[in-house]
């Protein structure tokens, strides 16, 4: 039986799409190489920054290193602007782009892997950040057909999966959100819908509103921050000021006191002063994120910040960097002891912690719990009384323990 495996980098979208794939390969009668060399292998690329562009082309080479005679497909974001580069590496490679190998009406009915299923909503973007490579390569934002979403959703809550992580290149972009995740609510099994990271421009009042009333919206909200300076704002093309990001997260907390806020930001843009940098740092503790994806600008060909100048050293990236890391871990410490002695919901994941073999899961505030107990929790919600914090771990017991 032919093999194969998939590589895959970068956001929900790239999971979700190489979800899609493995489903397909899987309808043609192909098995998944498990540890062994694969006859075919699938890189799924990303091209956000220019580390994603290494991984992708260190995969190819795993892939050619591991069985010089298979076949190799590579698609993704990174061969979409940069396809030359792959077959130089590799000049049998077979380039294909999104539209060649997924099919835009395929829906998913399970996720391996997983036990929280990504549902790709929109694919797209129309914001052109000044460092951002993604809307060349992704195109304008559209809509994906609300009746495939919704028949999708259903299969995943039949297949199981009590979760569905709503995501797409530009979430927010979606013609009506708000209408969307009323219809989703009434999808018999599912339990809990999720948003991936949504602009901060895009989330309206009537979406506070609706996850403040629902019963199945997590309360969670991934908003890219990037920089916390008006100046670095401006530059990058981001539309709002650090003080609107502050005003609008005061808004969702006024509203849902308990909500988890998660950001990205980006250190080291052109021309990010120590003094921009700083104003960042505050604009962070001011905004007190639970979650903080922090990285170093990489200049991206044919942006806007591609040849602008006063991009500082790459120490000095570093440097600011990781005190960001650092900030988040104080913060997310800080908001993790909101919830000590509380009970909460934890939907329990397929794997057990390596270190200390205990159960692990999610709460809809996105804190991950440790806590003991059977493996025929897994998949379920349990309710969890939080007992012990620290930087590295949130542990509890179930209740009743």
């Amino acid at each position: 039986m032919t093999t194969y495996k998939i590589y895959d980098l970068g956001c929900k979208v790239n999971q979700y799409e190489s979800q899609i794939i493995r489903q397909q390969f899987a309808s043609m009668g192909f098995s998944q190489a498990n540890g062994n060399p694969a006859d075919i292998y699938i890189i799924n690329t990303c091209t956000v920054t220019s580390s994603a562009d290494s991984d992708s082309r260190s995969l190819l080479r795993k892939a050619m290193r591991l069985n010089p005679g298979s076949r190799i497909i590579v698609t993704g974001c990174y061969v979409e602007k940069d396809a030359d580069i792959i077959k130089r590496i590799c000049p049998d490679a077979e380039i294909l782009k999104k539209g060649e190998l997924i099919s835009s009406s395929c829906g998913l009915s399970g996720f391996t892997g997983h036990n929280r299923a990504f549902v790709k909503i929109q694919d797209g973007c129309d914001n052109f950040c000044s460092y951002c490579k993604v809307p060349m390569v992704r195109g304008a934002a559209r809509n994906r057909d609300e009746s495939e979403i919704l028949n999708e959703a259903g299969r995943l809550a039949k297949a199981g999966f009590k979760e569905i992580v709503l995501c797409g290149i530009c979430l927010g972009a979606y013609s009506d959100i708000v209408k969307l995740l009323d219809k989703i609510e009434s999808v018999k099994g599912i339990a809990r819908i999720r948003l991936s990271s949504i602009e901060p421009l895009n989330v309206s009042e009537s979406l506070i509103k609706k996850i403040k009333s629902s019963e199945k919206i997590c309360r969670h909200l991934h908003i890219p921050l990037q920089s916390g300076d008006d100046k670095i704002l401006k530059r990058m093309n981001r539309k709002y000021t650090a003080g609107e990001f502050v005003d609008l997260i005061k808004r969702i907390r006024a509203s849902i006191p308990e909500i988890a806020i998660s950001t990205d930001v980006l250190l080291g843009f052109p021309s990010e002063t120590d003094k921009e940098f700083k104003n960042t740092l505050n604009t962070i503790k001011a905004v007190k994120p639970m979650r903080i994806h922090a990285f170093g600008y990489s200049p991206r060909k044919g942006t806007a910040a591609f040849n602008m100048p006063g991009e500082p050293e790459a120490k000095e990236k570093s440097r600011r960097v990781k005190a960001v890391i650092d900030l988040a871990g104080e913060l997310a410490e800080s908001y993790a002891n909101k919830f000590k002695d509380k009970t909460v919901s934890v939907l329990v994941e397929t794997s057990r912690d390596k270190k200390t073999r205990m159960l692990t899961g999610y709460t809809d505030t996105y804190i991950k719990v440790l806590f003991d107990g059977a493996d025929c929790l897994i998949n379920k919600i349990v309710n969890v009384r939080i007992n012990m914090i620290s930087r590295s771990y949130v542990t509890g017991a179930i209740n009743g323990n």
